[in-house]
């Protein structure tokens, strides 16, 4: 991608990287709603994957398997007017109220640290945001799929404040899951997750931090918004900021530690 300079005209790749249950698909659709830009949830199309793989009873260990299921996905994205939001569809069905539920969740790092299924969603990603005006959000858009985006920006969270936001949502859908069960899957999650040999999620060099643990979703918006009004005023002098944001210095120094088991 050949760099170009910076105006409020251009349409830039905002890349949002980071940890699960951060708040990062949330804010991204925010902010691609306050900018007019298109959200693309690479995590849906993940999900979306091992949904199939789950309906087809791939072995995950045979590459000749999971090559011959790739070929039969077709993933899709409609905006529907009731909600304001894009949904996903798998071969042409509905679902994104499915690929949102644990057991496919528990299953996504496993799916997704798989060499052929990277390759295939990354190509689909890129072709998808060639022309700019996308905000994406996933966790390697930074380093691997968009590394020359403009803006990048990584989240994370105190991991039982993220346990907690996960178990609000699934209650909200009717699925009542203890809190220790989801704590489990957080900490695998982030596990495969940094550790996987095809793209780990890690912090891009160029990626300013925001840890949104004692954030509302509000704040969050804002807080990237104002990484992408400063990214266009000063290009160079943002490249690395750390922003303080309602008294608060978010650092780089602040990760998230390993989840203890709730007794």
């Amino acid at each position: 991608m050949k760099r170009v300079p910076i105006t409020y005209s251009t349409k830039i790749i905002i890349a949002i990287d980071g940890y699960s249950s951060c708040g990062k698909s949330t804010t991204a659709k925010q902010v691609a709603a306050r900018l007019g830009y298109t959200y693309i949830d690479t995590g849906a199309m993940y999900r979306a994957v091992t949904l199939h793989f789950l309906q087809r009873r791939v072995e995950l260990t045979n590459p000749e398997a999971v090559t011959s299921a790739l070929d039969s996905l077709h993933i899709a994205f409609s905006f529907n007017p009731e909600t304001a939001c894009n949904e996903t569809y798998l071969n042409g069905v509905n679902v994104e109220n499915e690929i949102r539920k644990l057991y496919v969740a528990n299953l996504v790092p496993e799916v997704s640290a798989i060499r052929e299924v990277r390759r295939a969603m990354v190509t689909q990603q890129q072709a998808m945001g060639r022309k700019g005006g996308i905000v994406m959000d996933g966790r390697d858009i930074g380093t691997h799929v968009f590394p020359e985006a403009e803006l990048k920006v990584f989240m994370t969270a105190d991991p039982i404040i993220r346990a907690e936001r996960r178990q609000i949502e699934l209650w909200a859908k009717g699925e009542a899951v203890e809190l220790h069960e989801i704590a489990e899957n957080i900490k695998k999650r982030d596990h495969l997750d940094t550790t996987r040999t095809e793209s780990p999620l890690r912090r891009a060099d160029d990626a300013q931090l925001l840890d949104t643990s004692f954030f509302t979703i509000d704040e969050q918006v804002d807080w990237v918004i104002r990484a992408y009004k400063a990214k266009l005023e000063s290009p160079v002098e943002s490249q690395r900021a750390d922003f303080q944001y309602a008294g608060k210095q978010v650092g780089r120094e602040k990760l998230p530690e390993a989840i203890e088991q709730p007794a």
